[in-house]
């Protein structure tokens, strides 16, 4: 059965949650305090409660990883991922204010991989929407990533279901 050959994640209201709102409207500088990332003002950001499992199983399955986020704060967002223990997850990072088409055309060359080896999850429908007309398997994600949206992915990615 094929496996995805790049994971690729959204961070906001995908991978984490930023008090409800998105990494750019917060306020640095960052902290980490009783064992929280925190903002200037308190507002924390925290990973989906499936996320280190979800990382760490792509990591066993020597699956590539890497985000697409698509901020105005690029600096902020790569900042939170180090405080967060999980950028070394990542091979390929595209984290910049742009179109998702853009950030997959650089994963694309990056990896010389085809889209259809690609697997995305996101919580934005036009981002869904835009990626998926590449021909990657594209998987909305409307509460956060946890196991049962992943595990359902992977499976509609091995059924060619998304394509």
């Amino acid at each position: 059965m094929p496996q995805p050959q790049l994971i690729v994640f959204d961070l906001d209201f995908t991978l984490w949650d930023c008090d409800g709102t998105w990494c750019d409207c917060l306020s640095p500088p960052f902290s980490i305090q009783a064992e929280q990332v925190m903002d200037a003002h308190g507002r924390s950001v925290k990973l989906y409660a499936d996320v280190r499992k979800i990382l760490d199983h792509c990591d066993q399955q020597n699956c590539e990883m890497a985000l697409a986020s698509r901020t105005e704060q690029p600096a902020w967002a790569n900042e939170l991922t180090e405080l967060l223990g999980i950028a070394h997850h990542f091979r390929y990072s595209e984290i910049y204010p742009s179109s998702k088409v853009a950030h997959f055309s650089a994963l694309q060359k990056a990896s010389s991989l085809k889209y259809q080896q690609m697997l995305f999850f996101d919580d934005e429908i036009r981002n869904i929407t835009e990626v998926s007309s590449l021909g990657v398997c594209c998987i909305h994600v409307t509460r956060g990533l946890n196991q049962h949206i992943f595990k359902q992915a992977l499976q509609q990615f091995q059924v060619n279901s998304c394509r």
